[in-house]
């Protein structure tokens, strides 16, 4: 699934290549696909005539500001979800979902293989929240002012479950998944098992600090591909080939040499080196209230 680094490389290469460009029509070749409005004429409607001022994101979500009609167009490419800008003659991808075209021959194109991926068109003068209703739940953003080590602390206080299993949690932080929960807690020791009540604050900052970390290295590499992932001009992203830990089972480990493990915690694989992420860690003692 795209993470925050993937989410976050559409986005910039959506706004250095379809701004104040005319949006004439578009065509919905999977109807569950537009979740908002239900009706597909409306859709197609609502957005024709308009143009997207700047591209947004918000954890996971990615959201165009129209204009002149000051609605949104919202879109989660959830598992395997890709936003490619392209001539509108380039022959259709068999799992295009839905096509906006463009003035100059171009269209955007959402290709959803899994075809759990999502649009939603707010109207204008309509609270974006009640319609896209998952933006309300979301933590901060680990690159917004609000994320500080006192912010995670007190997320992470007294909470009985697995560090692993709070980071994929987009209410505790919004954007982060499977790949860069694993990396984070590479850099910062930790192991993906670890209680988030065992964890000491120096353990909280480290953390902290790892998140941002692995986040600024994989947006600069383009974000990750391991399967479906492309930016909006069809490029894979690069962060794979530097991985410390994810996806890389039974490797040795670029620190230590000691075989990559892997575990699997609330349904989804954890991967971390058994030497540089000791038992317990740091000794164990519950996490102070900040």
């Amino acid at each position: 699934m795209p993470e925050l680094p993937e989410v976050e490389t559409v986005r910039r290469g959506l706004n250095s290549l379809t701004l104040n460009q005319k949006i004439i029509g578009g065509e919905v070749l999977l109807e569950r696909t537009v979740a908002q409005p239900t009706s597909i004429n409306k859709f197609i409607d609502g957005i024709q005539g308009n143009t997207i001022a700047a591209w947004h994101r918000r954890g996971k979500y990615l959201l165009a500001q129209l204009s002149p009609a000051p609605g949104w167009l919202g879109v989660h490419l959830r598992m395997t979800g890709q936003l490619l800008w392209l001539d509108k003659n380039e022959p259709l991808h068999k799992h295009t979902r839905v096509r906006l075209f463009f003035q100059n021959n171009r269209e955007l194109r959402f290709v959803d293989q899994r075809t759990f991926g999502q649009m939603w068109l707010v109207a204008p003068r309509v609270e974006i929240e009640t319609i896209i209703t998952g933006l309300a739940k979301l933590a901060a953003d680990p690159f917004s002012d609000e994320f500080t080590t006192e912010y995670l602390a007190k997320k992470l206080h007294n909470r009985r479950r697995p560090i692993k299993t709070a980071l994929l949690d987009q209410s505790m932080v919004a954007g982060l998944g499977n790949i860069y929960a694993d990396e984070a807690l590479f850099l910062s020791k930790i192991r993906p098992e670890t209680q988030c009540i065992d964890l000491q604050r120096s353990q909280i900052e480290s953390l902290h600090t790892a998140i941002i970390k692995v986040l600024e290295t994989s947006i600069a590499a383009g974000g990750t591909t391991f399967s479906n992932f492309l930016n909006v001009k069809g490029v894979n992203g690069n962060y794979g080939g530097v991985a410390w830990v994810y996806n890389r089972t039974g490797e040795p480990c670029k620190i230590c040499g000691e075989p990559i493990q892997r575990i699997k915690l609330g349904g989804r694989s954890s991967h971390f080196c058994g030497q540089c992420q000791p038992l317990g860690g740091i000794k164990k003692s519950k996490l102070s209230s900040p």
